[in-house]
């Protein structure tokens, strides 16, 4: 595997860890996917990684797509 490929992998695992326990979490979702939209941008400003805004909301959607199946 190339080395962005494993990035990929790294992230994609810790925010869907990130989304299973924000999702679990007894918040409405909005503030939860406010969070968890917050919490990619401020990964991607900390390790340099240039996403749009419609990127970035993809992402958050893909990831609670995720966590919603693995908790049914």
């Amino acid at each position: 595997m190339k080395p962005l490929a494993y990035l990929g992998a790294f992230i994609t695992g810790a925010l869907a860890g990130t989304a299973v326990g924000l999702l679990l979490a007894p918040e409405k979702g909005e503030q939860t996917r406010q969070k968890l939209t917050e919490a990619v941008e401020d990964f991607c400003k900390k390790h340099n990684i240039s996403l749009s805004r419609k990127e970035v909301d993809d992402l958050v959607d893909d990831i609670k797509d995720v966590a919603e199946d693995l908790t049914d």
